[in-house]
């Protein structure tokens, strides 16, 4: 589910990086793939293929082709897209080379994004993804979220500044919802679903409506003391419902 000027960003993207003879295949995944893209809010998360690691002038070229598509479409700083070589899929904690936020870095490319890729990823050039990265099993996916949870949301909420940013209530929140069903159920719902999920988890009603607005209205600026009420009930809420959900997850 995409709008014009995304299908012209994702086309004037992949017509970039076409011109480079090691690209296998692009694809994309997370919100754009799965039915759940807002426009002008979500990212549009892609994976490129390429036959080998990228050489120092390969990541020279990479950097200028984002500069470029950014000067030239705005919309172009929500793109971000991990370079992965063919043969590296095996580790699923290895870094790949990411342009995300205007810059390159490393990163992994995650159990719940290889899952992604084979349920529901969408091939913009190339092979399918099933054709070259492997299997997740459903053991490798629960640990992941498990672990995720464990080791990088609940130590997070020891830093009460971070909960007076949009960013990290909804993440938090969101990822809660998305975890809890994942280890429930083996399934990967969209950030609109884990909305659903949030209240039956027993999440406060006015934190669920205020990351609804943020994701799907207009909401008005947030006042200093509404921040500070809501990093309050978002940290009392999401440390106790990260341990339940843990709680009741069997390695």
């Amino acid at each position: 589910m995409t709008d014009d000027a995304a299908r012209h960003l994702l086309d004037r993207f992949v017509g970039l990086l076409r011109p480079m003879p090691s690209l296998v295949a692009v694809w994309a995944h997370g919100s754009l793939a799965a039915g759940d893209y807002q426009p002008g809010r979500s990212d549009l998360d892609l994976i490129a293929v390429l036959e080998q690691p990228c050489t120092p002038q390969q990541q020279a070229h990479l950097v200028r082709i984002h500069e470029a598509l950014a000067a030239e479409l705005p919309s172009a700083a929500k793109l971000h897209c991990s370079y992965v070589a063919a043969d590296g899929w095996d580790d699923h904690a290895a870094p790949h080379l990411t342009w995300a936020h205007g810059e390159l870095m490393h990163r992994p490319v995650t159990a719940v994004t290889r899952c992604e890729l084979h349920r529901f990823g969408t091939v913009l050039h190339g092979p399918p993804p099933t054709d070259l990265v492997p299997r997740v099993t459903d053991r490798q996916l629960a640990d992941f979220v498990a672990d995720d949870l464990r080791t990088y949301w609940r130590p997070a909420l020891d830093h009460p500044d971070r909960w007076r940013r949009d960013i990290w209530v909804d993440l938090g929140l969101l990822t809660l919802a998305r975890a809890a069903t994942t280890l429930g159920s083996g399934r990967l719902i969209t950030k609109s679903e884990a909305l659903d999920v949030l209240t039956g988890l027993g999440a406060p009603a006015e934190l669920v409506h205020d990351i609804g607005q943020r994701r799907h209205g207009w909401p008005a600026p947030a006042t200093p003391r509404w921040i500070d009420r809501r990093s309050d009930l978002t940290r009392a809420f999401l440390g106790p419902a990260i341990d339940e959900v843990l709680a009741n997850h069997r390695p």
